[in-house]
């Protein structure tokens, strides 16, 4: 898993036992490795820049080849019965989207089946194509006793509320704030909040934000391309920009989330200590925890969510719920034998 903030490639290892949604997840290892330059050119493209048809294509190599090497890295001379594979969202409009991959090297490389494109069948039937992860978070929540909702705090913030599966997107996320930091600090990010540490809330900025933020939830749908775009700030200092920005995003978490009393923080926003504590101060009195009591790793939330998913593909089992993307999928995936 990359996600749109594009700061690593996530590989988890899980080993299920049993079929379908009733399987049991253990996460058994876990590793994250930088983008290097093909990192560079996938945020360019993904932001709308112009590339040649040869620029994809040797992207496109790179990344999957960065994959085959994670993958290998990770197994350590070991196998498995699967790999799931999500690939890089460069566009995402629906019905239109693009994961860039190229997964038949490395089903042949490795000799391991390859799932992917899980995204495309529920697009095909009038869904959104996200978020697709809810299945996941609720096999992994099961029997917990309190109202729940896990937060990944990605490029866009999504949710999943529990036992009664529910889950949208929220709002811009670190595509928001990283955006703020290259602009401001000349920085790829605020690392652990640490200037927005120093801020103050600018309230009228707030409001601006709040009103895009509420404009996005209006249109009942999953975000992507254009939907980053951030109202234009005030003549404000980088902590205030950066602070005020961090209260906007507490804000929206907090309405998203009511009645749960337990909100897991999972992705690598959860990093940025002054978005913590703002979350924590907006979803009082409810509990704010790490995604790691389930027992997998808040850093690897996704990719294990995805190899969960690419098992229930398997079991043929549908890994969409019409009440969250609005289509009904009963088998995704596009399947490379080697």
């Amino acid at each position: 898993m990359s996600g749109t903030s594009l700061d690593a490639l996530d590989v988890a290892l899980i080993e299920v036992a049993g079929t379908g949604v009733a399987m049991d997840v253990e996460f058994v290892a876990g590793r994250s490795v930088p983008l290097g330059s093909v990192g560079d050119f996938l945020r360019s493209f993904a932001q709308g820049q112009s590339a040649t048809a040869a620029d994809i294509a040797r992207a496109t190599y790179e990344f999957s080849n960065l994959h085959l090497q994670a993958i290998r890295e990770l197994l350590g001379g070991s196998s498995v019965d699967l790999i799931s594979i999500h690939g890089q969202t460069v566009y995402h409009r629906p019905p239109v989207s693009w994961q860039l991959l190229q997964p038949t090297p490395i089903a042949h490389a490795l000799g391991i089946p390859v799932i992917y494109d899980l995204r495309q069948a529920d697009l095909a039937m009038g869904g959104q194509g996200a978020p697709l992860t809810p299945i996941a978070d609720a096999m992994l929540l099961r029997g917990r006793a309190h109202p729940w909702a896990v937060v990944n705090l990605g490029g866009f913030v999504n949710i999943t509320r529990g036992p009664e599966i529910s889950a949208h997107d929220v709002c811009p996320g670190n595509l928001w704030l990283d955006a703020l930091a290259q602009r401001r600090l000349n920085r790829r990010f605020d690392d652990d909040g640490q200037v927005a540490r120093l801020g103050r809330v600018h309230e009228a900025w707030l409001l601006e934000l709040r009103a895009r933020q509420a404009q996005l939830a209006a249109e009942r749908r999953s975000l992507g391309t254009g939907d980053e775009t951030l109202p234009s700030p005030p003549e404000l200092t980088a902590p205030d920009t950066l602070r005020t920005a961090i209260e906007a995003i507490a804000f929206a978490i907090s309405d998203a989330s009511k009645d749960a009393e337990e909100i897991l923080l999972a992705g690598g926003g959860r990093k940025n200590e002054t978005l913590r504590a703002a979350i924590a101060a907006a979803v009082d009195p409810a509990q704010v925890l790490d995604f790691d009591v389930t027992g997998i790793p808040g850093d690897y939330r996704e990719a294990a969510a995805w190899a969960i998913l690419g098992a229930l593909s398997q079991d043929q089992e549908s890994i969409s719920l019409p009440s969250v993307t609005g289509g009904d999928t009963p088998i995704a995936g596009t399947w490379i034998y080697p």
